[in-house]
């Protein structure tokens, strides 16, 4: 997205591609009224739906809808604000977009000027790159903007709409405040070392700066709930063929997603699902059975064993599924046994011993030779267990069962936030000592507090708010 272009007035279809009962064509820029007048033959109020025609170059109606004026800075983007809503064909939105062009490049026959100068089609996330620039919101409420948008649960869409009401930002200004003033303090030490006063005991500067470093954990912590509810958790589930993947995955998402036979390696390649517990998405991905390379059958169970692997590498969590009906089997045992000394070292893993319902016999038989980790027997036939597997992933993400006041977070907004407590840290370790620097102390803070602000956008690089906007669908 280009930079340096951000003043010229942009256009383009805000809603969804496809056919639809309306759709809207939106116009930002400077002085949009005589393009408006243009379009619909006549003067708009301000913030007052105007039912009527659009009109083409001839003067015939393109379509009748509603035309809606927001004058600058009482819009959406800060900007003057045209928005057409007109019936929501996709050859009907074409038709309009392209007149606002042609009305935009058309010259006054008064000013021998064209009407709206430098028209052109917005990119994506311009509309809302705008409303950024111009202090409409901040940098967490436009990312949440398209968290909204792209939410895969309630919870999280909930999440979003806090964050894009401020949550998220209060809490992050509220920080900022506080560690603006813990500087002021150090540096007015700095400023005036021959005093007699020592104004950071007599403010009880140490004190303060132990108060933020807690509020910003308790910030910290919900952040990363946001970031769960936002991103969710990848579950991968693995096992030899026949252990009763596919049916488990069937039964946590309450549907027939892949397809169940008796016959070994009937999964052939990953089947992906969505689902969600309390709210959380989990995306669960099934996997070719696994085995020694010598025993795949064809070239084909080969690669799906290869990208097995590929995905438990990826994942926040493998569901590692044993057949409780054969762990007893020694030749079994030890493929499950040298399955598991395989798995990446760093990625949680659940051991699900399945079809309780089918054995008498115990997890316990084989728990002892797999490397540590939560062991749970369940049925996904009967659905026996499945309860406490979905739990135990909740426990395994980090889940709180508080969601009603998380705000929704990125992954960028947890890392920014534990950059400024490891900053805060290292003040800590300043403040404690006597004869500490107070130029380092200082330091820190000043570095904890720009952290801070890259997650609201007071100190954001341009290539990192280009890669935030180009993310957003074109329209907003």
């Amino acid at each position: 997205m280009s930079w340096l272009d951000r003043h010229t007035p942009i256009v383009a279809v805000a809603t969804a591609s496809g056919r639809g009962a309306v759709g809207i064509v939106r116009v930002s820029g400077k002085g949009l009224m005589p393009l408006a007048q243009a379009l619909c033959g006549r003067t708009l109020q301000p913030r007052v739906a105007t039912y009527g025609p659009f009109k083409d170059a001839k003067g015939e109606a393109i379509d009748h809808g509603l035309a809606l004026y927001f004058p600058a800075p009482h819009s959406y983007t800060g900007e003057d604000v045209l928005e057409l809503q007109g019936h929501g064909g996709p050859v009907v939105m074409q038709l309009l977009l392209a007149r606002c062009l042609e009305a935009a490049a058309t010259k006054d026959p008064v000013t021998d000027q064209a009407v709206l100068p430098g028209l052109r089609l917005a990119e994506p996330g311009e509309f809302t790159q705008r409303a950024f620039l111009n202090d409409k919101i901040d940098l967490a409420q436009a990312e949440a903007i398209a968290d909204l948008i792209d939410a895969s649960t309630e919870a999280a869409a909930r999440s979003a709409s806090r964050s894009l009401g401020g949550a998220f930002s209060q809490e992050i200004d509220a920080l900022r405040d506080k560690l603006i003033n813990l500087r002021m303090l150090v540096e007015a030490t700095l400023d005036f070392p021959e005093e007699e006063i020592d104004f950071l005991e007599k403010a009880d500067a140490r004190g303060k700066l132990n108060r933020v470093a807690e509020t910003l954990d308790g910030v910290l912590r919900q952040a990363r709930q946001g970031a769960l509810l936002r991103e969710g958790l990848q579950v991968v589930l693995a096992g030899q063929p026949n252990a009763g993947k596919s049916s488990l995955l069937n039964a946590l998402a309450g549907a027939e997603l892949a397809i169940v036979t008796p016959i070994a390696g009937t999964t052939r390649d990953k089947v992906s699902e969505t689902i969600q517990i309390e709210g959380v998405p989990l995306h669960v991905i099934d996997t070719a059975g696994l085995r020694a390379d010598h025993e795949a059958s064809d070239e084909v169970e080969r690669i799906g064993m290869a990208r097995s692997w590929e995905a438990i590498g990826q994942a926040d969590a493998v569901l590692f599924l044993h057949d409780l009906t054969r762990v007893d089997h020694v030749a079994y045992a030890q493929a499950d046994a040298d399955i598991a000394a395989k798995l990446p070292d760093g990625v949680p893993v659940v051991h699900v011993f399945n079809k309780a319902d089918a054995s008498s016999l115990s997890p316990a038989v084989q728990a002892g030779v797999l490397p540590a980790g939560p062991v749970l027997a369940l049925s996904a036939k009967t659905g026996e267990g499945l309860q406490a597997l979905r739990h135990t992933l909740l426990e395994m993400a980090g889940w709180q069962a508080a969601p009603e006041g998380v705000f929704i977070a990125r992954q960028r907004h947890v890392q920014a936030l534990r950059m400024a407590r490891e900053h805060l840290e290292m003040a800590q370790a300043h403040a404690a000592l006597s004869d500490g620097a107070l130029d380092l102390l200082a330091e820190e803070l000043r570095l904890a507090h720009n952290a801070l602000g890259t997650i609201t956008g007071a100190f954001s690089a341009d290539d990192l708010l280009g890669e935030i906007f180009t993310r957003f669908c074109i329209g907003k």
